[in-house]
């Protein structure tokens, strides 16, 4: 893996191009070669794969991937760094350009359309913080050929996306994340290894894609139940979903008839156990659409 980029090639390149990271758009940039070959080689990727990278900002990480992907498709909102990309690929991976398509775009309004030819198998992605669940969720709603990924986030959201029932950080993304896919974290990355330099540090999370725990109940219907079952995480599960469910007592109906004790809290149950509950919702009720 040559060509990577360093910190000064990064500015070198930031500055031609007139490029300042805003807060906005949660741009921070990668300029350790080290820490690309790390996550390429965590990622797993093989010829094989199709890795879509969303946020490849000045292309460090890009560098990495297209020597061992298939495939690359690049996901980039500022358009001043989307033009740039072919031409940073060209000069510093010349041989690789044919195999990188860079798409000017919001990554959370992608779609499988979008990014058919050829369709992706891996996300690999240093995601901005502020947007990294909403990506990480749209991209594995949107693209059925998504296997598995590697994402870098910040640490505190990779604590909770592969956090387990019971713990104080297991919330929606937790459970929705899991819905999709088996998760775990992968690691932890310093803050000195990115430009400008966060204030926090980042984690790496893996995952690879399972089929859901059932499928005689739709995915918006278990989203709603967890939604309901977080937005009131002091209270019971009898209370908190009364309005889901239309009334305190139709929610422990439902809670009793997927083996769930009103008494608990969303905290303790899994994802398979909020499809039971939304498998259960009581006929005539609009949680049982």
């Amino acid at each position: 893996m040559t060509g990577l980029l360093g910190p000064a090639e990064i500015r070198e390149l930031a500055a031609r191009l007139g490029v300042a990271p805003t807060k906005k758009l949660g741009q921070n940039f990668v300029h350790d070669p080290n820490t690309v070959r790390r996550i390429v080689t965590a990622a797993g990727l093989t010829p094989d794969d199709v890795a879509v990278e969303v946020g490849p900002g000045l292309g460090s990480l890009t560098l990495g991937l297209l020597p061992v992907a298939g495939h690359v498709h690049a996901v980039e909102i500022d358009p001043v760094l989307a033009g740039a990309l072919p031409e940073t690929v060209a000069r510093h991976a010349g041989a690789d350009t044919g195999r990188l398509t860079v798409h000017p775009a919001d990554a959370l309004r992608i779609d499988a359309a979008t990014l058919a030819d050829p369709p992706p198998t891996a996300l690999v992605a240093n995601l901005p913080y502020n947007v990294a669940v909403p990506v990480v969720l749209h991209l594995l709603a949107v693209l059925p050929t998504l296997r598995h990924g590697l994402v870098m986030v910040q640490k505190e959201v990779a604590d909770r996306l592969v956090a387990g029932p019971g713990s104080k950080v297991y919330g929606i993304p937790s459970v929705k994340l899991a819905w999709y896919a088996q998760a775990r974290g992968a690691g932890r990355v310093p803050p000195n290894v990115f430009w400008p330099v966060p204030n926090v540090d980042s984690g790496l999370v893996s995952f690879s894609r399972r089929k859901p725990p059932r499928d005689d109940v739709s995915r918006e219907r278990v989203f709603a139940v967890v939604d309901a079952a977080f937005a009131q995480r002091r209270k019971t599960l009898r209370a908190a979903l009364a309005g889901w469910a239309g009334g305190a007592d139709r929610a422990a109906e439902a809670l009793t008839a997927a083996g769930v004790d009103p008494g608990a809290r969303g905290e303790s149950l899994t994802v398979a156990q909020f499809a039971a509950i939304a498998a259960s919702a009581p006929v005539g009720t609009p949680a049982a659409k």
